[in-house]
């Protein structure tokens, strides 16, 4: 049945090893220019200004209420990622975006090698949402956002997902930068694989040859009414109870 399907889908035209080449070597040319574009814009990026931000604004973390610079746990800079929430709903209705992102954010001593700390903001509450982070089998510092979103996220829409960096100079706070929905996916690996694939992400708004498999982004980051990485943790036994009084 597998080999059916393979067979059904669309492929790209046979061709001999030269003419290949030759293809990729042309593409290869756009890439490169792709690659210095991504390194201009990432200049254009360090030289952003910056706002200051009340490093006192209150947090939640497992040890009770923190502040903004607790956050940075010493550390020169912050990346922050605001983790969408649903109040009392049980861990199959969590946000399957920011599911998805954030399992992909394990290893973190590269970051702190270079003076930055990792966080999820949440924009639930602690208990709640800490009991989700332990279902998902993330290690990386967990805090409640709840209070204080209309202070950090300032003009902008609270219940989306965005990453925020800062920057502490003493016990001065400013945010350097932010960005919000495709922008996050600098969290993850998985798209950035699958790009170089023949079928890509096999999503309905990719420019994809006729016969190309394509559906909606919910085929991937949902997987019988989960977010599709919740499934390998009940497998291995973790409960997904939240405590909110609904499984």
């Amino acid at each position: 049945m597998k080999d059916i399907m393979r067979d059904e889908l669309g492929s790209p035209k046979i061709v001999d090893r030269a003419t290949f080449q030759a293809e990729l070597d042309a593409l290869r040319v756009r890439e490169k220019a792709h690659t210095r574009e991504g390194d201009a814009i990432a200049a254009a990026r360090r030289r952003l200004p910056m706002v200051a931000v009340d490093g006192a604004t209150p947090l939640i973390g497992e040890r009770g209420k923190v502040t903004l610079l607790d956050a940075f746990e010493g550390r020169r800079m912050l990346i922050a990622y605001y983790f969408m929430w649903y109040k009392g709903r049980p861990a199959p209705e969590q946000c399957e975006g920011c599911t998805w992102v954030t399992s992909q954010v394990r290893e973190l001593s590269y970051i702190h090698s270079r003076d930055v700390t990792f966080a999820v903001f949440c924009q639930g509450p602690y208990e709640e949402s800490a009991r989700y982070r332990d279902f998902m089998g993330w290690e990386m510092p967990w805090y409640s956002a709840q209070d204080s979103l209309d202070t950090l996220l300032v003009g902008r829409r609270v219940g989306r997902m965005h990453i925020v960096c800062y920057l502490r100079q003493g016990s001065n706070v400013f945010e350097t930068y932010w960005t919000t929905i495709r922008g996050v996916e600098a969290m993850d690996n998985n798209y950035r694989l699958l790009d170089l694939t023949v079928y890509g992400r096999q999503e309905t708004w990719e420019d994809s040859p006729t016969g190309w498999p394509q559906g909606d982004i919910m085929d991937t980051l949902r997987t019988n009414a989960r977010p599709t990485s919740q499934w390998s943790r009940l497998k291995a036994g973790y409960s997904d109870d939240l405590g909110a009084g609904r499984r």
